[in-house]
């Protein structure tokens, strides 16, 4: 048994490929001690923390209908009315209390409802404050909130990393000593969606243990240059560019050696239609390059 720290990235419904990544790595004999995530990443990141094997998290993911996690808000209105009141008013088209309802339910069939549940720094979080406008790492960071991280549910700070912007709501946080005054917090991949920089690796003097990451996209990825015809092309463009020049830059300098790329480029984050086949040719792809990983990947 070899004990690592894990990095696993954002990449919506594109997280099925981790499941097939995380057998392997489970068969190679590596246990996951510490794990960092950002937005789908955080989710697999707090399922191991509570306790789920691969194969549970195959099953577990098998059950998720994935359609379900679109939970629109009642309205007597036609449907484009509504999403335009709700993108205008609500910020997000859907609610997300549907998926943070699935999360508490899986996490509490392991015991973990809240941070105390979980060894302590062993489960990390990025997040988005769109409001202060500054990165957050949960649960470290809600200190400076004035809130208790022993006691701050697990669901929730998942919720929040998975709130994509203009597609799930932002969840508000009060700040305990500024309650008027809430945070809107939103995905973490704005502002890292590979937030492999929060561990050090062992190997090179920090901490006595390596580094794993895996990452949904090509190593030698090259954005395509961005057309801005109108506004949504625009956010798209910020939206793209924030979400991959901070953790292109330190994979730069890292050499890439301690990271598994999953090449997915055919599955959109969103495509909440995913069929059952593609969920599999996901979870294959992320165990083929897993493996081929594992031959070359000196402890």
């Amino acid at each position: 048994m070899v004990n690592v720290d894990a990095v696993f990235a954002g990449g919506g419904v594109k997280a099925f490929a981790f499941v097939g990544a995380i057998e392997v790595a489970e068969s190679k004999g590596l246990k996951f001690q510490r794990i960092a995530g950002t937005s789908a990443g955080s989710i697999i990141a707090a399922f191991l923390m509570a306790g789920y094997t691969g194969k549970e998290l195959r099953e577990l993911l098998d059950e998720l209908n994935v359609e379900q996690m679109k939970d629109e808000r009642f309205s007597a209105l036609p449907f484009p009315v509504t999403k335009w009141i709700n993108l205008y008013f609500r910020q997000g088209l859907y609610k997300g209390d549907a998926l943070e309802e699935w999360l508490k339910e899986r996490l509490a069939a392991k015991g973990v409802r809240t941070f105390g549940d979980l060894p302590e720094g062993s489960l990390r979080v990025v997040v988005s404050d769109l409001t202060q406008g500054k990165m957050v790492v949960l649960p470290d960071d809600l200190k400076s909130y004035g809130i208790a991280a022993r006691n701050f549910s697990v669901a929730r700070a998942i919720r929040m990393s998975c709130g994509i912007p203009f597609f799930y709501e932002p969840v508000k946080l009060y700040n305990k000593a500024m309650s008027r005054h809430p945070s809107y917090i939103v995905d973490g991949a704005l502002l890292s969606n590979f937030p492999m920089w929060l561990f050090k690796d062992g190997r090179r003097g920090g901490w006595p243990r390596p580094v794993i990451g895996f990452q949904l996209s090509p190593q030698d990825e090259v954005r395509p240059k961005s057309e801005m015809k109108n506004a949504i092309d625009m956010y798209k463009a910020v939206f793209g560019t924030m979400t991959s020049a901070h953790d292109k830059r330190y994979i730069s300098e890292e050499h890439a050696k301690n990271i598994v790329f999953i090449p997915i480029k055919e599955v959109k984050a969103t495509n909440f239609e995913i069929s059952e086949e593609e969920k599999e040719e996901l979870i294959l792809l992320g165990s083929e390059k897993t493996k081929k990983f594992m031959k070359t990947w000196s402890l």
